[in-house]
């Protein structure tokens, strides 16, 4: 999804993006400076920091993809469906895609590898699992057809589903098969949504 608003346009970020992946994962996160990634990209330091704020970023650059995603779960769900049913929609979703969020897509171990050598890459991660679990708890408050603790449900979801990819980065790490890896990362994510919907949700009723 084209991100626009930051000087140099979405090719530019796309192309920083990607060559700053290279390097990482060639050599390492903590081996590489910005610098190096501006003049392999063929632009300013200044431009990198123009697009991505902090060095992290450049690797764990689907911050935007997973807001827009816990936005859209919330607010555009269709009548008579509850939050729990969108986001278990979209969640599922990534994995019949093999999105990049669902830790199935093809060729991601050595960006799992790289995150797990970096203490950088991993606090950083857990920041923005912290400001997702804030943006969802946000949304939900604001939702006038959610009556549940937005709060807490943001909690739970994000931990929960945290939870499952780490243990599919684990598998993804440990070279098991990939139909495997798939099949067990839909089972927690069912298991994680019937947790939820009887622990968390008041008053809901299983969804199909």
């Amino acid at each position: 999804m084209p991100r626009t608003g930051r000087r140099g346009g979405p090719q530019t970020r796309a192309r920083i993006s990607q060559v700053a992946t290279q390097l990482f994962l060639e050599r390492g996160f903590d081996a590489v400076t910005v610098a190096e990634v501006a003049r392999e990209a063929g632009v300013s330091s200044v431009t990198v920091f123009n697009h991505f704020p902090r060095k992290e970023d450049l690797l764990l650059d689907r911050t935007d993809d997973a807001v827009d995603l816990l936005r859209s779960a919330v607010r555009d769900r269709g009548p008579g469906v509850d939050v729990l049913a969108s986001l278990r929609r979209a969640t599922v979703r990534l994995v019949d895609d093999r999105h990049a969020l669902s830790g199935l897509a093809e060729g991601v171990v050595p960006f799992f590898r790289t995150v797990a050598a970096s203490p950088a890459l991993v606090a950083r991660a857990r920041e923005i699992a912290a400001d997702l679990e804030r943006i969802l708890a946000d949304e939900l408050d604001r939702d006038s057809r959610f009556d549940g603790d937005p709060a807490l449900l943001a909690a739970f979801f994000i931990a929960g589903y945290t939870a499952v990819l780490v243990e599919t980065a684990r598998r993804q790490l440990a070279d098991e098969p990939a139909d495997a890896i798939a099949e067990g990362h839909r089972a927690r994510l069912e298991q994680l949504f019937a947790a939820l919907r009887h622990g968390v949700l008041p008053g809901a009723q299983p969804s199909a």
